[in-house]
């Protein structure tokens, strides 16, 4: 793979940002929890996305009537872009690519700050390498079960142990091209189809998606038990 630079102003990011964090049992969303004395956790991600020299805009996609958001800095920021979000991520997603203007996006996680630099790179020159849609994943690492239960209101029956070799966590960020993106989750949205990231939508229409192995400290902070270990890696690596 190529080490020169990418062009500038190829890419946008998206930030769905809307969400509640239920899960996390907070008082506020959990991207306005702080991970540090001096930032929230939607501080940090987005400055990992500021200090990528090829990103042009990073568009963030918060509830109409969120309190929070204007209180940071970054919403104040120069390269930041403020849309309004959906009662869905999908529907976050699709406001901010439709306030995006470069020709690929990264669709990130509010809330995975972890995400390394390197990841980020190599993310994006994959997908122009290949002219096609990729995600950032990790490897399985546990053994996986598949039940005959979905619900852990009853008790749960392993029917099967799934080859692992072949499992991968779905992270992000999820990079494609704007208006093939734009297209798929207009599509996924026309036929009521629900999609758990931006990745399930360009499959249900036939995109091909590619995996970037990516690092496994790049996970989603969605209790409280992975807050302390965001802040304890944090501190570890400081």
């Amino acid at each position: 793979m190529s080490s020169s630079p990418i062009i500038p102003a190829l890419f946008d990011a998206v930030v769905p940002a809307a969400g509640v964090g239920k899960r996390m049992g907070a008082q506020v969303p959990k991207q306005y929890l702080k991970l540090t004395a001096e930032r929230t956790i939607l501080e940090a991600t987005v400055g990992k996305l500021l200090a990528c020299p090829f990103i042009e805009h990073i568009i963030i996609a918060v509830s109409p009537d969120d309190p929070y958001f204007p209180q940071l800095s970054i919403s104040r920021h120069p390269q930041v872009v403020r849309a309004d979000g959906g009662k869905e991520r999908a529907d976050s997603v699709l406001s901010g690519l439709q306030a995006a203007g470069a020709p690929w996006v990264l669709v990130h996680d509010a809330a995975r700050p972890l995400v390394s630099m390197s990841d980020i790179e190599k993310l994006a020159r994959t997908c122009l390498e290949h002219d096609c849609a990729g995600i950032l994943a990790s490897p399985a690492a546990d053994t996986l079960k598949w039940t005959a239960a979905a619900s852990a209101d009853a008790a749960i029956f392993i029917e099967k142990t799934l080859p692992r070799e072949r499992i991968y966590r779905a992270q992000t960020p999820q990079c494609a091209r704007r208006k093939v993106l734009l297209e798929a989750l207009q599509q996924a949205a026309a036929q009521d189809l629900a999609v758990t990231d931006e990745a399930s939508a360009l499959e249900l229409c036939g995109q091909p998606v590619l995996i970037v192995p990516g690092r496994s400290d790049n996970f989603k902070i969605t209790t409280a038990e992975d807050l302390l270990l965001a802040k304890a890696l944090l501190h570890y690596e400081h």
